[in-house]
């Protein structure tokens, strides 16, 4: 269903380009997303030639444009609700400009990685400055799976290899298999590790999504080949594949940059796969399908997922906050995603909540109460952690004798 139109914001014009498709008003605001390893470029190249007394700032730009500029820029911008009609969505589908732009990213990030190993080996960068580039450019990695995100929706293999490529810095591989054939299967179930449940704290997510993940990957890998009649040792293994890419990616970094790379390669790895982690922390918080007769669940809907539609942070994740129309229809590209007034809606942007996550009280505080109205009141709608159960509905004021 389509959100009324607010002249006020950025709506997608019916009007067609010079190859006859739709003209997007952000068209080339888009390219924030693969601009990004370019700002992490500039972070470096201030830190490396800058003044002495602003390196700790350098160092600490990919965290500060995160979680400081981004999200002012959030709240100064504000939200765009509008949505593509359907004769719309058929030429932003068809426009190559979109395919382009995510694709760009991966030669971008591999520059910044490059220019981030030879400056982190810098005898005059000390152990500290290295772990400080290092949540940097983890930051601009971490977002990097977004592209990765992007790409894995594709039939084309050649993508998938792209997709993996991206994956590369972070040796997070397995999320090529488990997100599209695994979490987008049991999104908003118990049963998966990439949905959190309701009063489970980011650090019991963590473990529980990263292990589950290598683990789900590693039982859709191993099903996927024997349908082909394949050994799980086969070289068709795609996380084989993957996690070759990832190896020679860090095999190059440390026969290029030696052994002072280290302390950068793991701070960026587990600082990326930590920020990625949280935004899955946050997307489907507490929210459940419901359990048909036969014990399948129903189909994944907008009202699964949470929803934003703050426009600077969408720029920068290719829409990735209007997760609700991602998760009905997997297979449509970001810049033809949809808002959907019945989806629940976040507080504010991914960029804005990740801090409120970190903190459990704050998270709890801002987050409950919005599952409880979602559910109108009847948690036993709701995903909540078994440990915390009893706790939440005694918070609400509600019995569990009237669980069903």
């Amino acid at each position: 269903m389509n959100a009324p139109v607010n002249l006020n914001q950025t709506p997608i014009q019916t009007l067609p380009n010079a190859s006859g498709l739709a003209l997007d008003k952000k068209r080339y605001w888009w390219l924030l997303s693969p601009g990004l390893p370019v700002i992490g470029m500039g972070i470096l190249a201030g830190y490396q030639f800058g003044p002495k007394a602003t390196k700790k700032i350098f160092a600490l730009g990919g965290p500060l444009l995160l979680h400081v500029i981004i999200p002012t820029v959030d709240a100064i911008v504000g939200n765009d609700s509008n949505n593509p009609s359907d004769e719309e969505i058929k030429s932003l589908v068809a426009d190559p400009y979109y395919d382009r732009i995510v694709k760009l990213f991966i030669p971008l990030q591999m520059a910044a990685n490059l220019f981030a190993g030879y400056v982190v080996s810098r005898k005059e960068t000390s152990f500290i400055d290295q772990i400080l580039l290092g949540i940097s450019m983890g930051a601009i990695n971490g977002v990097g799976v977004n592209t990765a995100h992007e790409l894995s929706h594709r039939p084309d293999k050649k993508d998938h290899y792209l997709a993996h490529a991206t994956l590369t810095p972070l040796f997070y591989n397995h999320f090529r298999v488990e997100h599209p054939y695994g979490h987008h299967k049991r999104a908003a179930t118990p049963e998966d590790p990439a949905s959190s449940k309701m009063g489970e704290t980011f650090y019991e997510f963590w473990p529980r999504t990263v292990f589950g993940g290598i683990k789900s990957s590693i039982e859709i890998e191993k099903n996927r080949l024997k349908r082909k009649g394949l050994s799980f040792f086969s070289k068709e293994n795609e996380l084989f594949q993957g996690w070759a890419m990832s190896a020679a990616f860090h095999a190059s970094m440390l026969k290029l940059f030696g052994k002072d790379v280290i302390p950068y390669l793991a701070t960026q790895a587990f600082y990326g796969i930590s920020l990625f982690e949280i935004i899955n922390y946050i997307e489907h918080y507490g929210l459940m399908r419901d359990k048909k007769e036969d014990g399948t669940y129903t189909r994944t809907m907008p009202e699964h997922s949470w929803n934003n539609n703050n426009i600077t942070t969408n720029l920068f994740l290719y829409q990735l906050q209007r997760h609700s129309d991602h998760h009905a229809y997997p297979t449509r590209p970001f810049q033809a995603l949809r808002h959907f007034d019945e989806a629940p809606e976040l507080p504010s942007g991914y960029a804005t909540m990740l801090l409120p996550a970190l903190i459990p009280s704050l998270w709890f505080k801002m987050m409950d109460k919005r599952v409880f109205d979602h559910y109108k009141g009847d948690l036993n709608k709701a995903n909540i952690h078994p440990k915390r159960r009893a706790k939440i509905f005694k918070k609400f004021g509600l019995s569990l004798q009237n669980e069903e």
